[in-house]
């Protein structure tokens, strides 16, 4: 059983909801890996039907999906000062 405060590791969370998809009570669950029912719903929420192999890809493409969005934002900013500089009477 788990500490109050424990971090799971994505593997142990899956391994978690495949004991309540198997049909293992999700308060017995709890009982034993001394997590609150609304974290496993959460995780269940993010993380059910995963299988383990796909957690990976999930994680590179949240990376990517961040760098991304960086990209973008840097992108704007530069069109934001391009059009101050080209809007200025010369």
């Amino acid at each position: 059983m788990a500490s109050k405060g424990t971090r799971y590791r994505e593997e142990q969370i899956i391994r978690i909801l495949k004991e309540v998809e198997s049909g293992t009570s999700v308060a017995e669950v709890c009982r034993k890996y001394g997590v609150s029912e609304q974290t496993v719903y959460r995780w269940r929420t993010k993380y059910g039907g995963l299988e383990a192999s796909e957690l990976q890809r999930l994680r590179e493409l949240e990376a990517e999906n961040a760098r991304l969005k960086k990209i973008v934002a840097q992108q704007a900013l530069d069109i934001d000062v391009l059009k101050e500089v080209v809007s200025k009477k010369w």
